[in-house]
């Protein structure tokens, strides 16, 4: 059994049995008799039930939304955008089932064709930082496509995942072919990804983890995705419109209390406005509400656990110059956004994932500068670019090693367009127009006309 903590009040809202190996096993038997029958329906039939399970989450985005509120500690506005996530994200999935066609090949002396089969059950490894939306990435494209899928939540934030599998019931979708299976990663994780009737596992985590994932995966031909960490730049050129860029980029480290692989963590300032920004960022850091995450008002909740705070905390030393804003005292895990000022672009700070509040603001000379900063590390998941110019938006965007980039806004992630990450930010791709194709495989067939 697990006990779920509130991270705004440390109390305990719930108690979760944890999955055994053994229970592993037979939920893979259940999800594969299931999956043999989802696979042979009707493509639209699979349709109408994914979209009537968007319509049941639908009805249900408070409740959602209140679930991730208390257990992941997500601020309300927040929370009801990811409950609304997956429900989009199931109605998008829902529109490719038909659309999910193979080729005809021109060939000499017949026709060839191809086939895009399911894979079967596939594993699916959520994290707890977006536990509702980041569950859904791999559910609903992997169900579209054909599959059953066994979903692992993080240990500290099982309840929303729970939930979303009990709305898939009452949506009419097949019993066993979307099952959740809480426990620890070590155990229940491990259970999935070494399993052989497992065809894939996505996973969403930490590199190392990630890691190690990869290499038993490796060992048995298992497909894999991972979405790993992130040390991600903001870059802002002084032909930037600075006060915008200034204005906005707090939040584009401290939403969910910067506990996200695509937070810009890494503020790279020109370094002729340098000081200018400065001036402009500190009352914009300073002015985050941060508090109670079931207040509409607030714009920061805490950290998910006290390991994290004391992780965070590790990273930044009382007397580091620094911009801070305030966090509540008392029960919780808070901890200030803070933006160090004099930081080297090759400390801890700068060059690690601290997944917290925390972000280094270092100054560059030009372009070439900046780029050579922003690609100073071995993640690759996102990036921000503010300026005018758009040849040189265009440019640093080539230029820059990250999956995903935006030009004067901190836009990551939309379930139309595919995501993921370059080096040790991850494998593969997500969500997107050929997010159901990676849950299948390519069948090639040749029929001889000429016999």
């Amino acid at each position: 059994m697990h006990q779920i903590l509130n991270p705004a009040t440390e109390e305990v809202i719930a108690t979760v049995p944890a999955t055994s190996r053994i229970q592993v096993d037979e939920a893979v038997v259940r999800a594969t008799r299931a999956q043999r029958g989802w696979a042979a329906a009707a493509p639209a039939d699979r349709a109408r039930l994914l979209r009537r399970f968007a319509a049941v989450v639908d009805a249900h985005i408070e409740e959602l939304a209140g679930l991730e509120v208390r257990e992941a500690g997500h601020t309300l506005g927040n929370a009801r955008w990811e409950a609304g996530n997956v429900r989009d994200l199931l109605d998008y999935a829902a529109g490719g089932v038909e659309r999910l066609t193979g080729r005809q090949i021109p060939v000499a002396g017949g026709l060839d064709i191809t086939f895009l089969e399911p894979l079967g059950v596939i594993g699916v490894i959520a994290p707890w930082n977006f536990p509702m939306p980041i569950a859904a990435w791999g559910t609903a494209p992997a169900l579209a496509a054909g599959n059953a899928v066994l979903l692992k939540p993080a240990e500290t934030t099982p309840l929303t995942a729970l939930r979303l599998a009990g709305l898939a019931l009452e949506a009419g979708l097949p019993e066993h072919l979307f099952q959740v299976l809480p426990g620890a990663g070590d155990i229940t994780g491990a259970a999935l990804v070494e399993h052989p009737g497992i065809a894939k596992i996505v996973f969403t985590g930490s590199t190392r983890v990630g890691r190690q994932i990869m290499a038993s995966c490796a060992g048995q031909v298992k497909r894999v995705t991972l979405e790993l960490g992130g040390k991600s730049p903001n870059i802002v050129f002084a032909d930037a419109d600075v006060e915008a860029a200034a204005a906005t980029a707090p939040m584009s480290f401290l939403d969910n209390a910067g506990q996200d692989c695509c937070a810009r963590t890494r503020i790279l300032v020109q370094r002729e406005v340098y000081d200018r920004f400065l001036a402009l960022l500190a009352p914009a850091v300073q002015s985050v509400v941060v508090g109670d995450p079931a207040d509409g008002r607030t714009q920061m909740g805490p950290l998910i656990s006290r390991a994290q705070l004391d992780r965070v905390r590790s990273h930044v030393p009382d007397d580091a110059p620094a911009v801070r804003g305030s966090a509540p005292t008392g029960p919780g895990f808070w901890f200030p956004p803070t933006v160090l000022t004099d930081a080297a672009p090759d400390s801890p700070a700068a060059t690690e994932e601290i997944f917290g509040p925390v972000a280094v603001v270092l100054p560059f000379d030009d372009e070439d500068h900046a780029v050579r900063l922003a690609n100073a590390t071995e993640y690759g998941l996102s990036g921000s670019i503010w300026t005018r110019d758009v040849g040189r938006a265009l440019r640093v965007s080539q230029a820059v090693r990250a999956g995903n980039l935006s030009v004067n806004s901190h836009s990551s992630v939309r379930y139309s367009t595919p995501f993921g990450g370059y080096g040790k930010s991850g494998l593969g791709r997500e969500l997107g127009p050929d997010a159901l194709a990676a849950f299948t495989e390519t069948k090639n067939v040749f029929i001889n006309t000429e016999a």
